[in-house]
């Protein structure tokens, strides 16, 4: 029994080793050179913090003078509403940090906006325990 066992380590050590190698042998190949820069993509994610600290992030780019434009990461959900008017759907969840124990962050769950012709703002709460909803997410999807 024992040798059986012994030859079914080596053999998923052997294995594994040739898998590795081939995965730094595809890393490891420069990429094409672009005479050109990319251009953005218009589903790009990228993070923002506001003045005063709180993290979140941006996927797409609002149309000058859209709603969406008019609207900035770390807003209370009150506000938001009054600067651009009721969603035409409202959703809300609880996030999987909520299963942590000991965790006490604030995005334990999520509200989420979602406009006819702009897309998708999503708001957590701004610390453990806390009432008061903050932007976190624009999702532009027109």
């Amino acid at each position: 029994m024992r040798p059986q066992w012994l030859l079914a380590v080596a053999l998923a050590f052997a294995l594994g080793g040739c898998a590795r190698l081939a995965s730094n042998q595809a890393a490891s190949e420069p990429a094409p050179a672009s005479a050109e820069p990319a251009a953005p993509a218009a589903d790009q994610s990228r993070p923002v913090v506001s003045s005063d600290g709180f993290k979140g992030e941006i996927i797409g780019y609002p149309a000058p003078g859209s709603k969406f434009s008019r609207v900035a990461i770390g807003m209370p959900i009150r506000e938001v509403e009054d600067r651009i008017g009721s969603p035409s759907d409202t959703a809300a969840h609880i996030t999987g940090k909520a299963f942590i124990p000991f965790y006490f962050g604030g995005d334990t769950s999520m509200t989420e906006l979602f406009y006819k012709g702009e897309g998708q703002l999503s708001f957590t709460p701004a610390n453990f325990g806390s009432s008061d909803l903050r932007l976190e997410r624009i999702i532009v999807n027109r």
